[in-house]
């Protein structure tokens, strides 16, 4: 047992850190006499071992002594945990609407107090006609007998509009769909075309895609 120290006393944490710090002090000061003693017993073997004429034992360098403090700090602060922080996606995440989510009030208590708002984002994506119906104005004039027409928005040139021609190059050529299976995804969501119409655009887009530019200075 140690001098002054009975482990019966222990009453809380506060006395239970004060008998550890006595017992981890005399395990240094045990350690540091065996090692003095160690040293101790092999200098008089090697002088025993130069009396006798054998080779004298190497002597290896020791290990360097840690530095003991006397006055041991708690797991908590001797080890002080790195903080980590993870990266918020909510930031990069674009809200395209919000929402307010109501509780049923015949569930509150009588006492209930609204304490504000939890904000949850959820992410979705939703794939939906955008059918659009351009009323083009279209001027005449009896002086010149010439119509002028005003002109389609860019990328809106034939039947189809480009978020649509988008999503058939990136399903066909990106996640090689075949233009069956095209059709029937287009036709779920209330997209008309036909098979020919969906095989000469595909047609047209790799004719596109494929054509490489003129060299420059070489004639067109």
């Amino acid at each position: 047992m140690l001098e002054g120290f009975d482990p019966n006393t222990i009453q809380d944490v506060e006395s239970a850190r004060r008998g550890i710090v006595r017992l981890l002090n005399l395990v240094e000061e045990l350690k540091t006499d065996n090692e003095a003693l160690r040293a101790e017993v092999q200098r008089l073997r090697d002088e025993n071992a130069r009396l006798k004429g054998t080779p004298e034992k190497p002597k290896i360098p020791p290990n360097r002594e840690r530095k003991v403090s006397s006055d041991y700090s708690s797991e908590k602060e001797r080890k002080k945990p790195e903080t980590w922080h993870k990266r918020s996606k909510v930031d990069q995440i674009k809200m395209d609407r919000a929402q307010v989510l109501e509780v049923d009030k015949a569930t509150l208590p009588p006492d209930a107090k609204f304490k504000g708002y939890e904000e949850v984002v959820v992410q979705d994506v939703v794939l939906r006609t955008d059918n659009v119906l351009f009323r083009k104005e279209k001027y005449y004039s009896a002086s010149e007998h010439q119509t002028y027409l005003a002109s389609l928005p860019r990328g809106y040139e034939g039947e189809f509009g480009p978020g649509l021609k988008a999503l058939v190059i990136a399903w066909h050529f990106g996640a090689n769909m075949t233009e069956p299976k095209i059709l029937d995804q287009l036709g779920d969501v209330g997209i008309r075309i036909s098979e020919g119409q969906l095989s000469r655009y595909a047609i047209h887009s790799i004719r596109r895609f494929s054509r490489r530019p003129p060299r420059s200075g070489s004639r067109c």
